[in-house]
C-alpha cells in the first residue's frame, strides 16, 4: 500500500497571522483527501520525532540546539520569513521523523511508496541556517539516513518545488551516492540553483539544476521534466527515489509564475513511478514542501497521491 504520514502536531507550528506557510495548508489537504475518499485507501501513520543523531546527519548539534532554544523563546524571528512558535521544534522533528520512517518502511518492503504531509517544510534549511520557512532539511536527512543504514546504494532526489532547494543541495553537494535534481523557476527566491552548480568532490556531476523561465507553459515544462528525468535515471540508476513535492509551480500559486495544473503533477508522478519501477523496484517517498493556494495545493496533492496509490 501507499503510506500516508501525518501528525496533528504539525498544525501547532505557527509562523503567525498572514504567513503563507500556515496550518490551513495541511487542513486543506486532509479535507480534500477525506472528501474524495482517497484517504481510506492509504495506510495512515503518525510518525515519531527524529532523534538528535538522525538530525545531526545533516545539521551540526549546536544548530539543532539553537533551533530548540529559539522555539522555547518564541515567537522568534529566525530570518525575514522564517518564524517559530513554541511548538515549532517538536513539529520540525516530527517532519524529519516522518520522512525517515516512510523511507524505512518503503526500503524494507512494508510499503510500496509513501507521501508525507508535513510542516514545516525542509528544502531551504541549510546545515547551519534556517530559512525559507524551513528548520530541518527533511529530505536530505532522510536520504542520508537511508545511506547510513545501507538500505540502498543510490538515492535520487527530485525537487519540483518552484523554488530551488538550496538546503538539500548544500547537504548533498559533495556526495556521489545522492543525486539532487531540482526544477525551479529562475529568477526567484532564494537566488541559488544555477545550471553550473553541478557538485563537488565525490559529488561532481551528481547535482543538476534545471531553471524554468517565468510563464513557461505546462506543456513545455513537462517536456523539459520528462527528458531530464529519463536521462538522470538512465545515467545514475537510483535504487531509491525521494521527491521534494512542492506544489507552488501551480498556475494559481501566489508566490511564483509557472503554469502547472493538477494534470501536470499527475503526469510527473506517473513518469517518476514508471522509471522507479524499473530502477528502484518502485521505491518512492514523497515529502511535502511548498504550495500556498489552498485549493490548488489540495487538488494537486490529491492528484499526486492518487497516482502513487494507483486509485
Amino acid at each position: 500500500m501507499t503510506g500516508f504520514f501525518y501528525h496533528p502536531a504539525f498544525l501547532l507550528h505557527d509562523p503567525g497571522i498572514g504567513h503563507p506557510e500556515r496550518p490551513d495548508r495541511l487542513r486543506a489537504i486532509l479535507s480534500r483527501l477525506e472528501e474524495s475518499k482517497l484517504l481510506n485507501h492509504l495506510e495512515q501513520f503518525e510518525p515519531a520525532a527524529a532523534d538528535e543523531e538522525s538530525l545531526a546527519l545533516v545539521h551540526p548539534v549546536d544548530y539543532i540546539r539553537r533551533i530548540e532554544t529559539a522555539c522555547k523563546r518564541a515567537p522568534t524571528v529566525l530570518d525575514s520569513d522564517t518564524i517559530v512558535s513554541a511548538s515549532s521544534f517538536d513539529a520540525a522533528r516530527l517532519a524529519a521523523g516522518a520522512a525517515i520512517q516512510a523511507c524505512e518502511l518503503v526500503a524494507t518492503g512494508h510499503l510500496s511508496n509513501a507521501f508525507c504531509a508535513v510542516r514545516p517544510p525542509g528544502h531551504h534549511a541549510e546545515p547551519d541556517r534556517a530559512m525559507g520557512f524551513c528548520l530541518f532539511s527533511n529530505v536530505a536527512i532522510a536520504a542520508t539516513w537511508l545511506r547510513s543504514r545501507q538500505l540502498c546504494e543510490r538515492v535520487l532526489i527530485i525537487d519540483w518545488d518552484v523554488h530551488h532547494g538550496n538546503g538539500t543541495q548544500a547537504a548533498t553537494y559533495e556526495r556521489g551516492d545522492i543525486f539532487f535534481l531540482s526544477f525551479h523557476q529562475w529568477p526567484l527566491y532564494p537566488g541559488t540553483g544555477r545550471a553550473d552548480e553541478t557538485g563537488a568532490g565525490e559529488g561532481v556531476g551528481k547535482n543538476m539544476n534545471v531553471t524554468i523561465a517565468p510563464e513557461t507553459s505546462e506543456a513545455d515544462y513537462l517536456k523539459i521534466f520528462s527528458s531530464t528525468v529519463k536521462k538522470v535515471f538512465a545515467d545514475f540508476a537510483p535504487d531509491f527515489v525521494l521527491i521534494s513535492a512542492g506544489f507552488d509551480a501551480h498556475r494559481d500559486d501566489p508566490l511564483a509564475n509557472l503554469n502547472l495544473t493538477e494534470s501536470g503533477y499527475s503526469q510527473m508522478t506517473e513518469l517518476a513511478m514508471g522509471l522507479a519501477e524499473k530502477s528502484a523496484n518502485g521505491r518512492i517517498v514523497s515529502v511535502l514542501e511548498g504550495g500556498y493556494n489552498l485549493k490548488a495545493l489540495a487538488a494537486s496533492v490529491e492528484a499526486h497521491v492518487r497516482v502513487l496509490s494507483k486509485e
